[in-house]
C-alpha cells in the first residue's frame, strides 16, 4: 500500500498520463482527500464524481482512507492499479456527465443492489442468525 504522499504522486502521474482532453469542463480538478467514505448501506465510497449546482463546478474526489481499507493488503503496483481504475471510473462518470448519458449510474446502481442483495442472503443463511430458543 501507499502512505498518503505517495497516493498523491501516482495519482498526479495517472492524471498527467491522460490525454488533457478528458478534462474538459472538470474545472475544480481531481482531488485526493486523507478520509475514509461509506455510503448510506455502509459501503466504501473510493471516489466520488461532482457537480455543484448552479454551474459552480464539475470535480472528482479520492478517498484515500477507503482505498487503504479496501486494498491496503496490496503490494504497492496493484493498489496503484486500483487507484488508476478509480480515477477512471470517476472520470467516465464526468465523461458521461457532458454527453447526458447516466449508463455507469445505472450501472453502479445495479452492482450495489446485487451486493446488497448478496449481504441480505448471506446475512439469513446464517443458522446461529436469528432468534434462539
Amino acid at each position: 500500500m501507499l502512505n498518503y504522499e505517495e497516493t498523491q504522486e501516482a495519482l498526479d502521474n495517472l492524471i498527467q498520463a491522460l490525454p488533457s482532453g478528458i478534462y474538459k469542463g472538470l474545472n475544480c480538478g481531481v482531488i485526493l482527500l486523507p478520509d475514509v467514505m461509506y455510503d448510506v448501506n455502509d459501503l466504501l465510497i473510493l471516489g466520488q464524481y461532482h457537480v455543484e449546482p448552479y454551474g459552480l463546478g464539475r470535480y472528482v474526489t479520492i478517498h484515500h482512507g477507503s482505498l487503504a481499507i479496501a486494498y491496503g493488503h496490496l503490494h504497492a503496483e496493484a493498489f496503484v492499479d486500483r487507484l488508476r481504475h478509480t480515477l477512471h471510473h470517476e472520470l467516465t462518470h464526468h465523461l458521461e456527465s457532458l454527453a447526458g448519458d447516466r449508463s455507469l449510474e445505472v450501472e453502479d446502481a445495479q452492482n450495489i443492489a446485487k451486493i446488497l442483495a448478496d449481504r441480505h442472503y448471506m446475512s439469513n443463511s446464517n443458522p446461529n442468525s436469528g432468534a434462539c430458543c
